[in-house]
């Protein structure tokens, strides 16, 4: 029964999404930089930003569902898609200032970032105050080094020499994502397992290695022993999670948020891991936004049961609060 469910659901989706267009604009940032988006849907308006290595046409199915309440504006966020490079002088605060001129375009007033794009959107927050509800899933926040970085030397090197295969499997490896089977492999073994990528998810990928090691960059300059800089937050926060995700970003890095952000809601989505929002599982995800970004009743989750277990601040002894 569970199996029929899924297939109604996904025929449902696809039904359902494939008339909501997508509709291209741009705004240029504080340093001239040009910054692309798309919009969908109509309604309250969320902004939509994404991770390191991901473009905004990986989050549109998220979108699509999300836009059939809500005014989604999905960001190609610098160095990507129809926005600028990221420029000589990258860093966090050039994302934050492109967050904040989509914002200022579009008058959206909630937020959700996946990964690296989490991080934009906590930075952003605690930064400006633009966001009244601001969601997050398994954000780059590291905390007394609990997202590794030893691999960025050789990950630079071989970028610097040419071999993105061979960067690529550094990063697969060392960023703390991989299943333990991959992350104990030989590096030349997963090297050679790049080349089993499809030819058009490598083309999709390859341009975005470079990006990848400003941002990871970012991280670790804005690694510290705690995350008490976020205290200052007054938005409404989900925090969330898969989790089948490594405890390093789950047990670790949203409890340490959990713990500091006031009022915050933490979520770990069972069977989910840190791909979900882009790749595997955008129904699971729309779901558990649609609880937060419409709490008195929410269209966008309708017929998306996903099993989860939810906290509140501090957490409950119930499994759902």
């Amino acid at each position: 029964m569970t199996t029929q469910n899924q297939h109604r659901h996904s025929r449902e989706d696809q039904a359902v999404t494939a008339v909501i267009a997508a509709r291209p604009a741009a705004v240029t940032s504080s340093d001239g930089t040009a910054i692309g988006y798309q919009t969908l849907g109509s309604g309250e308006g969320l902004i939509l930003i994404g991770g390191t290595l991901r473009s905004a046409r990986d989050y549109l199915p998220l979108a699509r569902l999300l836009a059939r309440s809500l005014t989604v504006h999905v960001m190609d966020r610098r160095g990507r898609g129809a926005s600028g490079p990221q420029g000589a002088g990258y860093s966090i605060e050039k994302e934050c200032e492109d967050l904040l001129a989509v914002h200022h375009q579009t008058g959206a007033a909630m937020v959700f970032g996946h990964s690296y794009g989490g991080l934009v959107s906590l930075e952003t927050t605690r930064r400006s105050g633009a966001f009244r509800r601001v969601a997050v899933y398994e954000p780059g926040v590291s905390v007394a080094g609990s997202m590794p970085v030893s691999w960025l030397g050789d990950y630079r090197r071989l970028l610097a020499a040419g071999d993105t295969r061979g960067a690529f499997a550094v990063m697969a490896r060392g960023a703390g994502h991989a299943p333990g089977m991959l992350a104990r492999m030989p590096l030349g073994l997963v090297r050679a397992l790049m080349y089993c990528l499809p030819s058009s998810q490598w083309r999709q990928l390859e341009p975005l290695l470079s990006t990848a090691l400003a941002e990871n960059e970012q991280i670790a300059r804005l690694d510290a022993p705690t995350v008490g800089r976020f205290a200052s937050v007054t938005a409404r926060v989900l925090l969330l999670g898969g989790a089948k995700s490594p405890a390093a970003i789950t047990s670790h890095a949203l409890q340490a948020l959990h713990d500091v952000v006031p009022g915050s809601e933490l979520e770990l989505l069972d069977g989910l891991r840190h791909t979900a929002p882009e790749k595997k599982a955008p129904a699971a995800v729309a779901e558990a936004l649609g609880r937060f970004l419409h709490p008195s009743g929410d269209p966008t989750s309708a017929g998306y049961a996903a099993a989860s277990r939810r906290y509140g601040n501090p957490p409950p002894t119930s499994s759902r609060r």
